[in-house]
């Protein structure tokens, strides 16, 4: 068995678990191996991941995603332990780390499905697990964007961005800009305008059989576009951007007994009274 461990960079509490996992690991017989610019003690990378077995995480959301980069296309488990703060994505405690890994190891976890966005751009392809996010370039104005579905116009709008995401990624940068939550298996994305100068313009669901095209119509501004926080991509005035489901799936690994909304409970305090 093959197994990768990608730590939070900057943590030294997630490289010495880590650290500490490898070794366990190895007792059992188990190639352990490291993120290529991460170094654990005495570990090498793996030159073709689509070897591997199985994905460890330590740390928070961010070194997930991370993890979600370095297996893009490869489908392969990830399993994330929480070592950051709010952790959607890292849903298990560094407390029961080697009850967990056990459990991955015998296959006694569950794996369960999460759609994810692609942004076509330039004859390029980029895939996102949380979001795809528009943003203004270095000039202060709003951007100004074109939204279709085919031939049909859904809105001009003028905004500080425009924020797609999974469902998934629903309870990041959405939230925060005042999207509303999906559950991360509903099969649906949405749109949520970032500072929209109109009060008309609201976030929209659209089912995830449905392709946008996003327009920049600003004459003098580039934007940027992030994948997931990390990527960015500039684009100009005229170029289209093609938002859809992403051809392949993410599975999330957890425990059977696991509750969506007990996390929304012990994270965001979802459902209580101010």
């Amino acid at each position: 068995m093959k197994i990768v461990i990608i730590y939070r960079p900057g943590s030294q509490a997630a490289i010495d678990k880590s650290d500490e996992l490898k070794i366990w690991l190895e007792k059992k017989n188990i190639e352990v191996y490291c993120h290529p610019q991460q170094n654990l003690k005495n570990c090498k990378t793996l030159n073709d991941l689509s070897q591997a077995n199985l994905v460890i995480a330590m740390g928070g959301d961010g070194t997930y995603l991370e993890a979600v980069r370095l297996c893009m296309g490869h489908q392969i488990p990830i399993l994330g332990i929480n070592m950051g703060s709010l952790g959607f994505l890292t849903v298990s405690p560094v407390e029961n780390l080697y009850e967990i890994v056990e459990k991955a190891i015998l296959n006694q976890l569950e794996s369960r499905p999460r759609s994810m966005l692609q942004a076509e751009v330039n004859g390029q392809a980029f895939q996102a697990l949380n979001d795809i996010v528009f943003e203004r370039g270095e000039l202060s104005q709003l951007l100004f964007l074109r939204i279709k579905t085919g031939d049909q116009l859904i809105s001009d709008l003028k905004a500080d961005g425009l924020i797609f995401s999974t469902p998934t990624g629903t309870t990041a940068y959405n939230l925060a800009a005042g999207g509303p939550i999906l559950h991360p298996e509903v099969k649906a994305y949405v749109m949520t305008p970032i500072c929209p100068h109109s009060l008309t313009n609201r976030p929209t669901v659209f089912s995830d059989e449905q392709e946008l095209q996003v327009e920049l119509l600003n004459v003098q501004q580039e934007a940027r576009i992030t994948v997931d926080g990390q990527m960015k991509i500039k684009i100009s005035k005229g170029q289209i951007v093609k938002i859809k489901k992403a051809a392949y799936q993410h599975n999330v690994l957890r425990i059977p007994s696991h509750n969506y909304f007990d996390l929304l409970r012990k994270k965001l305090k979802f459902g209580e009274r101010a």
